[in-house]
């Protein structure tokens, strides 16, 4: 069994344990999950779906930081 998955994230090769939680995974990159969009293989994933989606191999993210401003 491997000790970790590859995945592409915004374009840049990743790797995480398998099992990783989005949640998780975003935690792990120093990310602020609430702060996030996430385009989970090319499909806009709602925020209600992040803790039971798991990173599988091959997994494509695009990851947008919410940035406030006045």
């Amino acid at each position: 069994m491997s000790s970790s998955i590859a995945l592409t994230v915004n374009g840049e090769s990743r790797a995480c344990p398998p099992d990783t939680t989005l949640p998780d995974f975003l935690q792990q990159m120093g990310l602020n999950p609430g702060l996030v969009a996430v385009e989970y293989n090319g499909e806009i994933l709602h925020r209600q779906f992040w803790p039971e989606t798991k990173m599988q191999t091959g997994d494509r993210l695009e990851i947008v930081t919410i940035v406030g401003g006045g």
